[in-house]
């Protein structure tokens, strides 16, 4: 007489493996996530430093105000919060919705503007 099927004892080493397995995959996944969120806040300050120059070369200061620099958008859950801006510089940092508590901030400063935080050196994007 030949039975079919599986055991119990084979089918509870089957549900363990997929529990070992996700358990390593799902912190994975998450951290892989947070990567992403944290590109497009760097996309989108080498973004604005593009259009905050051309801005600059048609009308020799700066701006604070998004809608004037044309073509520019942030990505979704993207925050651009402006620090010093004027005809000598700007400086900017993004937040990202989904970013859980209490978040990172990536920051850039261009030309003879004070630093915004955690941006310390003039033209390089820094998150923290």
């Amino acid at each position: 007489m030949t039975s079919r099927g599986f055991t119990l004892i084979e089918l509870l080493i089957v549900v363990v493996i997929i529990g070992i397995l996700a358990a390593i995959a799902i912190p994975k996944f998450s951290n892989t996530k947070e990567k992403t969120y944290l590109a497009q806040m760097k996309s989108d300050l080498r973004n604005l430093a593009t259009a905050e120059e051309a801005y600059f070369y048609d009308n020799t200061t700066y701006t604070a105000n998004l809608v004037a620099l044309n073509n520019f958008r942030e990505s979704a859950g993207v925050t651009i919060t402006f620090g010093t801006v004027n005809g000598q510089g700007w400086g900017a940092s993004t937040t990202h919705a989904n970013l859980p508590p209490p978040g990172k901030t990536c920051a850039l400063f261009s030309g003879s503007v004070p630093a915004v935080a955690p941006a310390t050196t003039d033209g390089h994007i820094v998150c923290q």
